[in-house]
């Protein structure tokens, strides 16, 4: 192992509790350790990346991350932190959901490392095989209602009523640690600190079923669990306000995941690169002591929507997304504006106020004067001659060109084959052309 994982979690502020014996199990061998992931959504968010950062680090460490992916519990639901039953998905959705998530997990962890590569495991492959009286023999005879009624997820709904099927929930997990145990040799399941009640339900039924209630016995599993990242005011992070965001580019895209990090407070900037980024202490405590010197410049969400930006998409994805971003502060190109994507072009200019014109409409127009104040209806400028007295006055820019002529043709080349974009000095207008 190259690095102490518990001292690495615990300089991080990642490190909420584990169980006796979990650190000295690390540090004697390679372990293996998994995180499961429900595919209750065609994607994860960035509320599932605090959890897979624990499998990065603990791969980085030299240690062997499975990944599962809950084929089988995402058709029953986990009752944490829940205050009404979930509503059931369909089988064909829960599959299409299986194979999305895959692909974004595959995306963070190391395949192909030798001893230690990640693995990617479906628990729906080995729960298809087992019958129900099955389950009751193999799991269900070792855990005591008394057990199950104690953990908090469960106490919490006791009062409004939960069902049979959320209430066993803790029973399916601790069957997958268990069955990973048997089968994978893997000692350690991690979660958020909601987990805590379903991770430690996995060690029990691995003690009952494999030691015989002996504590002293040398196979023992082990839990360990991150805190849940909340802001600096205790509310929860990670969401924006359109809702959760999205790892996947079609939900949430490249530049209003960069502008999500870049728009951090500064007071949960520190939290947040120790959490979501791969830099080291030294670099954090240089962009702490960096931003304290010049806040204005943002120093601190600048590294932190950076790092997370280009392993969430890509470099060249977190480049595009600052251009972009220039683009709201009137120092884009025309370049960068022809070379954005439709995604990110209308993610740019989300509430930007926009007038439609026909095609011919704007064909005829004999000159931009007329574009700007007759052709838009003078939501732009109030009359023709204000359009041009502002022309004159050098400040209109049309697709981020000057416009100095007040008489010129508007033979301008349109963005993404239907918007023109009027800058007033620093405030954008869109021309839709139909």
């Amino acid at each position: 192992m190259t690095k102490n994982f518990i001292e690495e979690l615990r300089w991080r502020g990642m490190l909420h509790d584990m169980m006796p014996g979990t650190e000295e199990q690390l540090q004697k061998e390679i372990t293996s350790a998994y995180i499961g992931f429900d595919p209750t959504a065609s994607s994860l968010h960035i509320g599932n990346l605090a959890t897979i950062m624990l499998l990065k680090h603990f791969q980085l460490c030299g240690h062997k991350p499975f990944a599962l992916v809950g084929g089988a519990t995402g058709m029953v639901g986990d009752p944490s932190g829940k205050a009404a039953e979930r509503a059931f998905l369909s089988e064909e959705t829960l599959r299409y959901n299986e194979s999305c998530i895959k692909k974004q997990l595959e995306k963070f962890l190391d395949f192909d490392c030798g001893d230690n590569s990640a693995q990617i495991v479906n628990n729906y492959d080995w729960f298809k095989n087992i019958g129900f009286l099955e389950f009751l023999r193999e799991a269900g005879k070792y855990i005591t209602v008394n057990y199950m009624s104690a953990k908090d997820s469960v106490k919490k709904r006791l009062e409004t009523g939960i069902s049979f099927t959320e209430f066993s929930y803790q029973l399916l997990q601790g069957f997958d640690f268990y069955w990973l145990f048997k089968h994978h040799d893997v000692r350690l399941q991690m979660g958020g600190s909601d987990q805590w009640g379903n991770i430690t339900t996995g060690t029990e039924l691995i003690r009952r079923k494999e030691n015989n209630n002996d504590e002293t016995a040398e196979y023992r599993a082990f839990a360990l669990t991150t805190p849940l990242v909340t802001k600096s005011d205790g509310t929860k992070f990670g969401k924006s306000e359109s809702g959760n965001v999205w790892l996947d580019s079609s939900k949430t895209s490249p530049f209003q995941f960069y502008q999500f990090w870049l728009n951090c407070a500064d007071a949960d900037c520190s939290r947040l690169l120790r959490v979501f980024t791969l830099y080291t202490k030294d670099e954090i405590e240089a962009f702490e002591a960096e931003h304290a010197q010049a806040p204005h410049l943002r120093v601190m969400q600048k590294a932190l929507a950076k790092d997370v930006t280009i392993r969430v998409h890509s470099l060249s994805e977190y480049e595009m997304a600052v251009a972009a971003s220039e683009v709201l502060f009137g120092k884009g190109t025309l370049e960068t504006l022809q070379n954005m994507d439709m995604l990110t072009f209308e993610a740019v200019f989300d509430g930007v106020p926009q007038s439609v014109i026909s095609a011919t409409a704007l064909a005829e127009c004999t000159n931009v004067t007329d574009l700007l104040s007759v052709v838009t209806n003078n939501e732009i400028y109030a009359s023709k001659g204000e359009a041009r007295r502002a022309i004159q006055g050098n400040a209109v820019s049309i697709n981020k060109t000057k416009v100095a002529d007040p008489n010129a043709q508007p033979a301008f080349e349109l963005l993404q084959n239907k918007f023109l974009l009027v800058s007033k000095g620093k405030k954008n207008h869109l021309i839709v052309v139909e």
